[in-house]
Parts: structure tokens; sequence; C-alpha cells
């Protein structure tokens, strides 16, 4: 499986990684060890988190997510053996929130106490604060990375402009830079990434690594009916594809994947893959059997016909 670089940080990736926002919620303890192993059995090593999963859950508050990650690293002493990307910044289960200095500072030390390491990876922000000067943020992530507690820093759910003046601040100023960008990018949801976001990710040489590469699972195929959505926890995020234009993107999922003996969860993941600049989609299981599918979207290699078909039907 071949790694690529994230953005000028010097940490390769396979080219998916493991979402660990099940963990804590559609995932067990026991069950998300299961996951994990198989995960990095697989040869995905890196895996994304983030301080606020799974605060969603009634009677979670966040940091579920971390904690039972922190765990299993503990138990199966690997911490070397993996990339951790964790995010700070969405409202925890206490409403607590941003990018301020003392926010960071504080999140960062609850989720280095949660995953049981001393750092993480990839420390993202996981949504713009625009109440704090993005010279006090991208100070703070400049501390940690002195400090040791992180090596390299990305950005999520930022816009474009806002994605460009915080790689000027780092410029002017000195400061480490975002070596990532973590958006919402599937076939079904293009236009907000590719238009806004994808000229000032291609200029700066930044690594994307999409997150909800299968549309909260619509890309798989699994809901094609209302009466599907009742199958899983999940169904209700995917009710608003039910449409004429999500039945297209499925038809043309379905035509390509006969061609490749395949499916059309591999198909849609390897189309994230074969776009520019894309490092690593962020798709996560519920069972440790649909890592084969994982493995194999990364060995799909999708012709300029293919692509053509799947583009026509989302644009």
């Amino acid at each position: 499986m071949q790694s690529r670089t994230l953005g000028r940080s010097g940490i390769a990736i396979p080219p998916l990684m493991f979402g660990g926002n099940v963990f804590g919620w559609t995932a067990d303890k026991a069950q998300s060890f299961r996951l994990l192993d198989a995960a990095v059995d697989a040869g995905f090593t890196a895996i994304d988190t983030a301080d606020v999963y799974s605060a969603w859950v009634d009677g979670n508050k966040g940091g579920e997510s971390e904690t039972i990650m922190g765990e299993w690293l503990a138990e199966r002493k690997c911490r070397d053996k993996v990339v951790i990307a964790t995010k700070v910044g969405m409202a925890m289960g206490d409403g607590r929130k941003g990018l301020s200095r003392e926010w960071i500072l504080h999140e960062i030390d609850a989720s280095l106490t949660r995953l049981q390491t001393d750092y993480v990876d990839l420390y993202q922000a996981h949504k713009d604060d625009e109440t704090v000067p993005l010279e006090e943020t991208l100070q703070t992530f400049a501390e940690l990375i002195k400090a040791g507690k992180v090596r390299a820093i990305g950005a999520s759910n930022y816009k474009g402009a806002r994605l460009k003046e915080a790689l000027d601040v780092s410029a002017k100023h000195g400061l480490p830079r975002y070596e990532t960008l973590q958006p919402l990018y599937n076939l079904l949801e293009r236009k907000d990434y590719e238009a806004d976001l994808a000229p000032v990710v291609q200029e700066a040489g930044l690594s994307v690594i999409p997150y909800f590469a299968l549309a909260s699972g619509f890309l798989t195929g699994k809901y094609r009916a209302k009466a599907d959505l009742a199958s899983s926890l999940r169904g209700s995020r995917v009710e608003k594809y039910l449409n004429e234009g999500g039945a297209k993107v499925i038809a043309a999922l379905d035509h390509v994947a006969e061609r490749h003996g395949s499916n059309p969860t591999q198909i849609a993941i390897a189309w994230l893959i074969a776009q520019p600049n894309i490092a690593a989609p962020i798709a996560s299981a519920s069972k440790p059997e649909q890592m084969a599918d994982l493995v194999k979207a990364c060995d799909v290699k999708l012709s300029a016909n293919d692509v053509a078909v799947l583009d026509a039907a989302t644009l």
C-alpha cells in the first residue's frame, strides 16, 4: 500500500485514513478494539478522531473516541506503529469550544491524557473560529510543536478565503502552517470543495483528507429506499440523499463497479483517491470484515472513462 506524505510535514500515511468517529457511538469498546485491530492488520495505520467524538450521543460528553483509542494503544503497545490525528474546536458536551490559546492548551492536554500518549501526529483546527485572531491560534499551535506535543497541524471546515489568510499569517510571522485540510468531500458533496478550497490547496501544496468519503454510508449502496434507513443508527443522516440525484450517483457507481468486479463502496473511495491533492479519504467501518472493502478500494485503478461516468452523474 503506497504511502502519501502530508504536505511538507514529512508524515507519511496510507491512502486511506480510518475514521474513529464510530468509537463510543455505533461501536462500543470491544467492537472498537476489533475494528482498530482489523484496520492496522489491513495496513490502515493512520486513525482520525477528535476531542468532541462522540458528544452527540445521549449520555456522552465528548472524548469517548479518544478514550477508547487510548485504552487500545496502551493494551496493544503500538503507539509507534500508528499515526494519530485528532482535532480541537467543536463544542464539547459542556459547551466549551473554539481556538483560543487557553482552550487549545487545555484540550491538547486533555486529548493526550485520553489517548494515553505524549504527542499527536496531526492536530487539526476542527472548525474556524473567527472570534480569535488567526495569529493567536497559530502561535499556540507553534508552542505545542515546540513542546513536542504535536508534530504537524491541519485545518478542517475552513472556507477558502480564511484558509488562505491563515497560510498568509503563518508565512508572515514565521509560524507553522496548516499542512492538511479536512473538508466535506465526496461524490455527492463536491461544489464547496472544488470551487472554493481546491485552488488554495493546489497553490499551497496542502494534502487533503476528506471526511464523509462515503456520505455517511449512502455511497455504499446500502440505502436505496426509505425502508433501508432503519437498518442503521446513521440512517437519519442519509435520508437527504434519497432523491433523483442520489439514485443517479448510485446507478453510476453500480455501473463502474460492475466493470471492475467491485462494489459501490470501493468505487466511491477509489474516485476520491484519484482526485488531485487527496492524500487519504477518511472512512470507517462498523464490522471488521468490512475492512476488506477498504483495502480493495485502495487497489482499484479507475480509467478516464470510469471517472467520466462518475463525474457525469455528479456534476
